[in-house]
């Protein structure tokens, strides 16, 4: 179908933001742009002043989402009042909206009355770590017919690593997102529009980690679109001994490109300009 044609003349599906893997089996990358002065990568965080340049930045370097998020949600990290996280993300969301009508915008929030305002804003989907543990945010996303990704986090970000425990942590995980997004479906909402984080480093011990890493095969039987947000995360600094973040983008670009052989549909990264040179490079030499 021509993409010349007025949205009313398109399928419904036509007109759904983009949230699958490309038909040569690429990954879409999402660029990670954080609001905030405690994300655990220092090199993420930015002012308000600061992040439409480098939204632009990613954009230029090949980004397919941008995902705006004003609250850390790192281990340890404390919780920030709902006017402070809007402050911070709204501006730029309507802003960049401004500058670039075609670029898909995810909003990082567990809060609805945030991703609310985020969407009437310009925002294409809710990125929930909470995995839609509120029934406000189901009801927003089912009003809203936006995309949606739900990830698995066992407890809240301030405890969420203090001895995690599970009798079978990847049919825990999947077995929760199937629900959650069950809830979706049940209510007509659309399985194109959804995506499922297994939550790596969210309430997870590195064998945790490793077990959800090595299963997207248990993940893709769910039908849904998978989403990792593994770039630059502590399980790749035990992998490669490096404790800092700064020092993690040759493991991150690991992950990345086993997660693409893997079937994993999109990746949530800070360093898209490099993972645009290796997937560049690795689909015109493996097709």
């Amino acid at each position: 179908m021509s993409d010349n044609l007025a949205p009313h003349q398109k399928s419904r599906e036509a007109q759904f933001p983009r949230i699958r893997k490309k038909n040569n089996g690429r990954p879409l990358l999402m660029g990670i742009l954080n609001i905030t002065p405690d994300s655990f990568y220092s090199n993420s965080r930015f002012s308000v002043e600061d992040a439409l340049k480098r939204a632009i930045e990613m954009i230029a370097n090949g980004a397919d989402w941008i995902d705006i998020g004003g609250e850390s949600t790192r281990p340890g990290a404390s919780s920030v009042s709902i006017d402070e996280e809007i402050q911070r993300v709204i501006p730029v969301i309507k802003q960049l909206r401004k500058e670039n009508d075609n670029i898909l915008i995810s909003i990082d929030t567990r809060n609805h009355q945030v991703a609310r305002l985020a969407l009437e804003s310009g925002a294409d989907m809710i990125n929930d770590v909470s995995g839609l543990r509120s029934q406000e945010m189901v009801d927003l996303v089912i009003e809203s017919q936006c995309a949606v990704c739900i990830m698995h986090m066992n407890g809240e970000p301030g405890s969420m690593q203090d001895n995690p425990i599970y009798e079978d942590v990847v049919e825990e995980v999947a077995s929760y997102l199937e629900q959650q997004a069950k809830k979706l479906v049940d209510r007509g909402f659309p399985k194109e529009l959804i995506l499922i984080d297994p939550g790596v480093g969210f309430g997870k011990s590195q064998q945790h980690n490793l077990s959800l890493m090595k299963s997207v095969k248990r993940f893709e039987e769910s039908g849904y679109g998978i989403l990792w947000g593994i770039s630059r995360k502590s399980v790749i600094g035990h992998l490669t001994g490096k404790d800092s973040a700064s020092d993690r983008l040759a493991g991150t670009l690991a992950t990345s490109l086993f997660a693409a052989q893997s079937g994993v549909d999109m990746l949530r990264v800070h360093d898209i300009d490099e993972h645009n040179d290796l997937f560049n490079v690795y689909f015109a030499l493996s097709n």
